[in-house]
Order: structure tokens, then sequence, then C-alpha cells
């Protein structure tokens, strides 16, 4: 059948200060700022995809930049997701905002599969 991925969420990048990455992100490539939580992890517009900027506590696929896949069910895609060929590298977990897991493509790139928490 497939995992039906509603949507590119996002493209996590790590950042060592968030700080400084917010200054080069917004002042230096001039995004929007969309939301921010304290010193671990900010979201940006880069027109029509949503940068996140994690620092090292939202590292979820550790220091690499890796896109983030919305879906309905993150233990579901995961698991359909490794009988295709991925590596499940963690998760799926439940985070701050959403639950997630972190995977691995057969060719050796990291991804996130999400799905917000229920509001």
């Amino acid at each position: 059948m497939g995992v039906h991925v509603q949507k590119l969420g996002n493209v996590l990048i790590p950042v060592d200060d968030l700080d400084k990455a917010l200054d080069f992100y917004t002042g230096g490539l001039g995004l929007s700022l969309r939301f921010r939580d304290g010193d671990r992890f900010a979201m940006l517009d880069a027109g029509g995809v949503t940068i996140a900027l994690a620092a090292r506590a939202e590292q979820v696929a550790g220091a690499v930049t890796a896109p983030s896949y919305k879906v309905a069910d993150v233990p579901a895609a995961a698991a359909e997701l490794a009988a295709a060929g991925a590596e499940v590298v963690s998760g799926p977990a439940t985070g701050p905002h959403e639950i997630r897991a972190v995977l691995r493509d057969p060719s050796g790139n990291d991804f996130v599969l999400y799905s917000p928490h229920a509001s």
C-alpha cells in the first residue's frame, strides 16, 4: 500500500547556538520566524518550506540535516518503511510537540517521520 506522506513538514537543521543561527537565518537570509521554543527549537518560513533550527536538545536525527515528513500514524509508517528497506534509527518516541521516529533510507540518508499531538 505504501506510506502516505501528508506533506514535507520541515527541513531539520542542527545548530550549535540558536540565537546566532536565528540572527543568520532571519537577518542574513531574510526568513521569517514562525515559532520559537526557548533555546531548543525554532521554525522559520522559507517561502513554502519550513526550516526547523534544532539546538542540541532537539537534534533528534543527530547533527545532520534531515527532512521531516508528516504522517498520520508514525509507528505504522515506521514499520512499513522498515519492511521496505529503511532502518529505524530511533523511536517512535513522544517529544514535546509530536510523536516522531528517525529512519535511514537504503542509501544512508536520515529522515524524520512525525505526527503532531492532538490539540
